[in-house]
């Protein structure tokens, strides 16, 4: 230190000081309120007297001065370069991690130094013989602090590139065009933290455990890590595990100059790593502007790898992130506690939920489903899960099937994280469930999700297939990812039209079919949630699709037991239910479980009309409008025959 002040800002007041006793050598006058505004002979004398090429000050004096002011001069500028080296306040920090020299951070000093005090600006426009000249021009810091100062602020130099200090180009000549300091590092140097209000919208930042500031420790730090796979949040601890102690400066790829000057600048003040995330390739501008900050550790973090094409040119180190799930660090993290049974969420869903929670477990679940919010609007209805194993009637060869669909998911971390399988190609669980309608396809997808303590949502086909070309692509992809956001059960019922075998390409329409279905393969196969496909002939599915199956169900129509079953289940104990024989039924009609839980509803609505109680000729009645709407004509002897024989019964 020089005296008792701030280092950068004695080292500014030398020079100044220095500079203006220099200056009134030429001068021979204190400074004019109207200096620089109208030129007369006088000022034409002066400026004689100050050209470099011509006589200049008198030597002698000149010399004098400098002679005079050399001891505080050299004393200033070794205090300057030990304060660089220590980095032990916000700007020498800044400054360090900018990657500036002595003669870049004494024209930082300088400038930031003038942005701070008023009468520092009144000596710099004195020097500089004008009142609108109030901030230190390229001329001054050439003349001042030399070259290599000047050089720190050439376009594409350190205190460029870092968006510490500007340098106005409004058109005026080089030798008078202003250098201003960014008021984010102002704030910076006097306390306070917030961030430049010109990141792009969407940046934070993440700080460790300890100092908001952070002072880099060496040129590894300044690899271009390209971070792929995986969930974003755990794209996110990937590049911290890499960067210890570091902030992470998170922001979506910036938009505009603007918004790159700032993400340099604020990563340049506290020493943070630059983490730009992405759904998509780099463009060029982007891949130059990522380029251009060598002075910074960047990492790019994008959901598949990025083509070769689009990687920025600075050294790059690939890091693919393969476990997504949050294990019981990130649980005790987010929430304080263990992971819950029946809850395996990715790191990106349990930072969502958690937010939501608020660290409270029993608003965990409701959070959980929010995961999806409405980014399945329109694309696909939303089943909330109720019924259980006891409402399902199956044989046990089919039950057994679909609860081993629920083991899967289940135990998916016992298996693939703890005991080291591969997920090949992802821990997803897909099940097929092949039968004739109505036979309880969409019931069974419902009790696996309640036994999951999932959401349903059933798959809009009419929404998701579009006639355009890339639309139903982009359906897809919106589902997929809006399923990967929340945990939940994705139900395509009759799948055969999204899943159908590819055909021989005739025309363009099979080119850009078998493209959907090869799309859709490839998105399932990287699913890591539960997806239920549901059709009525598993012969139509693709062969491609029958091996990603984890289970294959195969429903049939009921025999008479299930009937009977199923006949029982369909009243309610608090129906108003008279006489009705469900051994009867099961016996007299073949039918699915899905004709006779429509056929006890509508008997029951027409019971409630005539104000009676819910008979055998309402639900005999019923089952004939059943056969109606399947086809099935019954005339009115057939009905009166079933009504005979329940009067001779």
């Amino acid at each position: 230190m020089v005296g008792d002040g701030v280092t950068w800002e004695e080292f500014a007041d030398v020079a100044l000081q220095r500079e203006a006793a220099l200056c009134r050598l030429a001068a021979g006058v204190p400074p004019r309120d109207y200096a620089g505004l109208v030129v007369d002979d006088a000022d034409v004398s002066r400026a004689l007297r100050s050209l470099p090429g011509l006589d200049g000050p008198p030597a002698a004096e000149a010399e004098r001065v400098r002679a005079l002011f050399a001891p505080r001069w050299a004393a200033a500028r070794a205090a300057l370069a030990e304060w660089l080296r220590a980095g032990l306040d916000p700007l020498a920090l800044a400054a360090r991690n900018a990657g500036l020299g002595p003669p870049g951070a004494e024209a930082l000093a300088l400038a930031c130094a003038v942005e701070v005090e008023p009468q520092r600006q009144r000596l710099v426009a004195y020097v500089q013989d004008s009142v609108r000249l109030d901030r230190p021009t390229l001329a001054v810091v050439d003349r001042i602090l030399g070259r290599e100062a000047t050089l720190a602020l050439a376009p594409g130099a350190p205190l460029r590139t870092s968006g510490l200090v500007d340098v106005r180009d409004d058109g005026s000549p080089w030798a008078v065009r202003m250098c201003t300091v960014a008021p984010r590092l102002v704030w910076a140097t006097r306390g306070h933290h917030g961030c430049d209000p010109a990141l792009q919208p969407g940046a934070t930042v993440r700080h460790p455990r300890g100092a908001t500031f952070h002072l880099p420790s060496g040129d590894s730090d300044a690899v271009l890590l390209l971070v792929h796979g995986a969930d974003a949040e755990s794209r996110r601890r990937a590049v911290a595990e890499r960067h210890p102690a570091r902030p992470l400066l998170v922001t979506p790829v910036p938009t505009s100059t603007e918004a790159w000057a700032a993400t340099a600048r604020e990563a340049t003040i506290r020493g943070a790593v630059v983490l730009v995330e992405t759904d998509s390739a780099l463009d060029e501008r982007t891949a130059v502007q990522v380029a251009r900050l060598r002075h910074l550790a960047v990492a790019i973090s994008s959901p598949r790898e990025l083509p070769l094409e689009s990687v920025p040119a600075r050294r790059a180190l690939e890091v693919a992130v393969r476990d997504g799930e949050a294990d019981e660090q990130d649980w005790r993290e987010r929430m304080g506690s263990e992971p819950p049974d029946g809850f395996h969420l990715s790191r990106e869903q349990l930072r969502l939920a958690a937010g939501v929670a608020h660290g409270d477990a029993s608003r965990l679940p409701a959070a959980v489903r929010r995961l999806a919010g409405g980014h399945l609007e329109g694309l696909a209805t939303r089943v909330h899960a109720q019924r259980g194993w006891a409402d399902l009637v199956l044989p046990f060869p089919q039950e057994r099937l679909l609860r081993e669909l629920v083991v899967r998911y289940r135990r998916r971390r016992t298996v693939f994280t703890d005991w080291g399988f591969r997920p090949i190609p992802s821990s997803g669980v897909v099940g097929l469930f092949a039968g004739p309608s109505g036979t309880g396809k969409t019931l069974a997808a419902e009790v696996a999700a309640a036994e999951l303590g999932l959401d349903l949502y059933k798959v809009d086909l009419s929404a998701v297939v579009s006639k355009y070309i890339g639309e139903t692509e982009k359906n897809l992809e919106r589902i997929f990812t809006a399923a990967a956001a929340g945990d939940l059960v994705l139900f395509f019922d009759e799948a055969d039209a999204l899943f159908g075998k590819r055909s021989e390409v005739g025309s363009a329409h099979d080119r850009y079919a078998n493209i959907e279905v090869a799309y859709l393969l490839q998105r399932l196969e990287s699913f890591d949630g539960v997806a239920v496909l549901a059709t009525n002939l598993q012969r139509n599915v693709d062969e491609a699709f029958l091996r990603r199956m984890s289970v294959v169900v195969s429903f049939a129509a009921p025999d008479e037991e299930q009937r009977r079953r199923i006949w029982q289940l369909s009243f309610p104990p608090q129906a108003p239910v008279e006489a009705v024989d469900v051994d009867f039924l099961a016996h007299q009609f073949t039918v699915t479980g899905g004709t006779i839980r429509n056929a006890a509803l509508g008997a029951a609505f027409a019971a409630a009309e005539a104000g009676t109680a819910i008979t055998m000729e309402t639900v005999v009645r019923a089952m004939q409008r059943e056969f109606l709407k399947l086809g099935h004509l019954s005339t009115e002897a057939e009905l009166e025959r079933y009504l005979d024989v329940l009067r001779t019964r």
